[in-house]
């Protein structure tokens, strides 16, 4: 999957499909499913590291993670998340940053922000660095917004994301993530860009979907939003195998003979 071949499939009006990996062993099951897009996402810093919240997630962090899903993976397009503060303060961060997931293997960054963010976004494309950008309801955002909410309820916030749309797609981003806003503003943004729009919390008519994988296979229950639809519940099953395998040591049934040398 290339740049081209992503922004080919909204003109197809064929849904992508995009999921969050961080290590290479859920980055090869990613792909084996036909996945189109891995996102190393800064979620990492709430599903992995188990902070509150992804604001203490650093490059390093994110390179390394890159580094192993990039490593495996052969099909899917490998997206690197620039992490709070590595893009925010100036284009030279920005680009150096950016130029870094490039180095670790990524194919694309992603960063948030719109009419804001379009001046890096539009530095980074100058020099051949893909960008896929991030509207609505913004992690890195989390204190300004007082919480995980819904944005764009209000009809000038709801006018605002639309104009933060339109400067992504002008500085040359090649698709844009939008998080928790309504169904409605998000088939409005779809209809009025022409690169790909996916959706997390954003209802039914982007052009493709995300989610953290964590949330997907049911491993993380921390906190669940209300888009996350579990496929799986491996907390569940793993909880069910560790318990049995305790009970078993306990009992001194494992090992038995089949698991000895002699």
């Amino acid at each position: 999957m290339t740049i081209p071949e992503f922004q080919q499939c909204k003109r197809d009006k064929k849904r992508l499909t995009v999921v969050t990996a961080y290590d290479a062993l859920f980055a090869r099951i990613v792909e084996q499913a036909g996945i189109e897009a891995i996102l190393v996402g800064d979620s990492l810093g709430v599903v992995v590291q188990g902070k509150a919240n992804t604001l203490s997630v650093t490059m390093d962090d994110m390179l390394y993670h890159t580094r192993l899903v990039a490593g495996v993976a052969q099909r899917a397009l490998v997206i690197g998340d620039m992490p709070f503060m590595s893009y925010q303060a100036s284009h030279e961060d920005a680009l150096r940053n950016a130029g870094r997931f490039l180095q670790a293997g990524a194919h694309a960054v992603k960063l948030e922000g719109g009419t804001v963010a379009a001046d890096r976004v539009a530095a980074m494309t100058c020099v051949g660095i893909p960008v896929m950008g991030h509207l609505g309801m913004t992690p890195q955002s989390v204190n300004r917004y007082g919480g995980y909410k819904v944005q764009g309820k209000e009809l000038d916030r709801a006018q605002a994301l639309l104009s933060d749309a339109k400067a992504l797609e002008a500085a040359g981003a090649f698709a844009i993530v939008l998080e928790a806003i309504p169904a409605e503003l998000a088939k409005t943004i779809t209809e009025q860009v022409t690169i790909p729009t996916i959706g997390i919390g954003a209802g039914p008519h982007c052009d493709g979907q995300v989610l953290v994988l964590y949330d997907l296979l049911g491993l993380f229950d921390d906190f669940v939003p209300k888009f996350v639809k579990p496929y799986a519940h491996l907390k569940a099953d793993a909880l069910q195998a560790l318990r049995r395998y305790k009970e078993e040591v306990e009992q001194g049934k494992f090992p038995s003979d089949s698991e000895s040398y002699h």
